[in-house]
């Protein structure tokens, strides 16, 4: 990849960095100028054309294209969805619990994949919990955990609780040797961290794009890899689910062989305009480039945090540490209020502040909450 920008050229491009410090990707991305704009050409579009349909469905491909491109898939391996819980249902509601009935999952992953799970238990499913110590998820324990009565292993790319960054490929290998499907849920760090789906070796992976792949709520998309059989069909399907969407036919229903079986009824067509906004900006750049970059940023802040006395729980390790710094604190909720005082966004969760980083960050965010933190502690 040539020409790329550099971060403070990336930075540029989203306007309200000039006076906030952007530390609540792990929640929502920053604005770009790109999405500003996507969302004015969505309203033109209906302004302009009444009920462009024709336009909307092209910007849906577009979408699914990109994404496609991202994860190193083909493009029938992608269906488009409206949040990582309904990938994780549509992948949950097609498997025969009967034959393979152990689901197995962690602490660490995110309670709307998780709970998907554990709904499965009415179907005769049992759900296995692979523990962190001390924030840590060692792959011999999940692996422990993993035997042939286990259909699906269940493993995030990134913890939101902490930024863990777990083994994927290597619990993924020893899943389907057990002959288990896998499904990765990569909201927390695709777009910031390189991901390859060969590599990994999922069956599925789910991620939206209000993250750090920088759109907005609304849109999600579902890899399934080419191959991949369902044990029973889409039970929660629509239109879209159709081998020809546009048959209209109320009395048929048939299901095309790649990702879009999963789908459903009409997408989120501005959140469509928003994903393609933010995966152009992360075309931009070498997603190698962008892991390197924040993991820079990541080990300075974890670093200068810990020496002034800090409680963290984030890795201290740059091989197990994702885009995210998580700070221990008594109170999250008033220290976040505090910093927002002081426009730097992050994001609480539980007992923890989650800082979380992007390519658009810089030194200058970090010396900002090191700064803030101090007189923060001042004033106990």
């Amino acid at each position: 990849m040539t020409d790329q920008p550099t971060p403070a050229e990336f930075r540029a491009r989203f306007p309200g960095l000039r006076d906030t410090v952007h530390l609540a990707s792990c929640s929502q991305g920053a604005l770009s100028d790109r999405l500003a704009s996507a969302m004015l050409d969505f309203q033109h579009s209906i302004l302009q054309h009444g009920a462009p349909w024709d336009v909307w469905m092209a910007k849906v491909a577009q979408a699914r294209a990109a994404f496609a491109r991202l994860i190193g898939a083909d493009v029938d391996e992608v269906a488009v969805v409206s949040s990582a819980s309904e990938a994780a249902y549509q992948v949950a509601s097609t498997q025969d619990w009967s034959r393979s009935p152990r689901i197995v999952t962690t602490d660490m992953e995110f309670p709307s994949v998780a709970h998907v799970w554990l709904a499965q238990r009415s179907r005769g499913a049992e759900v296995g919990y692979v523990a962190d110590h001390d924030g840590v998820v060692d792959s011999d324990d999940y692996i422990a955990e993993i035997d042939g009565r286990s259909g699906l292993v269940s493993i995030p790319l990134i913890s939101y609780r902490n930024g863990l960054r777990l083994p994927v490929q290597e619990i993924a290998a020893h899943a389907h040797a057990q002959g288990a499907k896998v499904f990765v849920d990569a909201y927390q760090g695709l777009g910031v961290e390189p991901v390859d789906v060969d590599q990994l070796g999922c069956d599925y992976l789910a991620c939206g794009s209000l993250k750090y792949l920088l759109g907005i709520p609304g849109i999600a998309f579902l890899y399934v890899r080419a191959g991949t059989r369902d044990d029973i069909a889409p039970s929660m399907t629509g239109w879209f689910g159709r081998s020809n969407p546009f048959a209209f036919d109320p009395r048929t229903i048939d299901y095309p062989d790649h990702a879009r079986r999963f789908e459903t009824g009409t997408p989120s067509i501005p959140s469509a305009y928003g994903a393609v906004a933010g995966l152009e900006m992360l075309e931009l750049v070498d997603p190698h480039v962008i892991r390197d970059h924040i993991r820079q940023l990541t080990r300075s802040l974890h670093g200068q945090l810990a020496e002034a006395g800090e409680t963290l729980w984030s890795p201290a390790d740059d091989s197990m540490r994702g885009p995210q710094v998580a700070l221990r604190c008594t109170d999250p909720d008033n220290l976040n209020a505090y910093l927002k005082a002081q426009r730097i966004f992050a994001s609480p969760r539980g007992d923890v502040i989650r800082m979380s980083f992007h390519y658009y960050n810089d030194e200058s965010d970090v010396t900002a909450v090191v700064r803030a933190m101090a007189a923060y502690r001042a004033m106990a």
